[in-house]
């Protein structure tokens, strides 16, 4: 079995981590595009162009699955991404867990960048999912790119910031971009521990694995790792060892 996965940068990370604890014997393609990020700040055309790019590369690996391990990506590139790949290569989505945080009754908060903030995309998903309940869009200027580059006083800035938006009788925040799974320790800190934590990580992992019939099992052998950065097969950023989820992969990895 092989899953690929596919972000500009390392938020695929947790999706990636999830996946491993699931079935560790799965070969994972992790497919990036550092050349090409950050993604958000460009035109929805040009986003899908680039992750068709990381898509292809990943795709050339045959995997059974592709998750796409960015909230941005599946909003603007999921339609393109699909009608090229499926139904040879299922592909998997990744979209804010509104719903889950919302199932819990408010108020809640929705942690994203900038340009999903306040998005059509993002009010439709509150719309249909959160309608009962009290929603705060919270915009987290620059937390994404100092995750990237595991710039631990970039993300204290960045996550002080974003608490300082958020109302403090939330009850539950919805980590709305894939790179703020890797710091949800230090989210949680800054909102307060009774605080909910929403990520997509572990329903994507699921869901991957639901898409190809297969069955958690995760006490199976460790699979193999192949890392393609910008089409280009490599080892692991280093920034990835900054994070829980890089340093199991690669521990996994060498493990194998």
């Amino acid at each position: 079995m092989k899953i690929a996965l596919m972000d500009s940068g390392i938020g695929l990370l947790a999706a990636a981590a999830a996946v491993r604890r699931l079935r560790p014997d799965a070969d994972l393609v992790l497919s990036s595009d550092p050349d090409g990020m950050p993604w958000g700040p460009r035109t929805p055309d040009d986003l899908t162009e680039r992750a068709l790019a990381v898509a292809r590369a990943a795709a050339a690996h045959r995997p059974d699955a592709l998750i796409v391990a960015c909230n941005t990506a599946s909003v603007h590139a999921l339609p393109a991404l699909r009608a090229e790949l499926e139904p040879s290569i299922p592909v998997i989505g990744t979209v804010p867990a509104i719903k889950p945080a919302s199932a819990g009754g408010g108020p809640v908060a929705i942690w994203a960048t900038p340009a999903t903030t306040g998005s059509p995309y993002q009010r439709g998903l509150i719309r249909d999912f959160a309608d009962s309940v009290t929603v705060t869009e919270v915009p987290c200027p620059g937390l994404a790119d100092a995750v990237q580059q595991a710039n631990e006083t970039a993300i204290d800035a960045a996550v002080a910031a974003a608490a300082g938006l958020t109302p403090a009788d939330v009850r539950a925040v919805v980590l709305g971009c894939t790179h703020y799974e890797l710091v949800a320790d230090r989210i949680s800190a800054a909102v307060g521990r009774h605080v909910v934590l929403h990520g997509s990580a572990g329903a994507v992992a699921a869901q991957a694995l639901r898409r190809i019939g297969q069955q958690p099992a995760p006490d199976a052998a460790p699979g193999g790792l192949t890392v393609l950065l910008s089409g280009r097969e490599s080892a692991l950023p280093e920034q990835a060892m900054s994070y829980a989820e890089g340093r199991l992969l690669q521990a996994v990895t060498t493990a194998h």
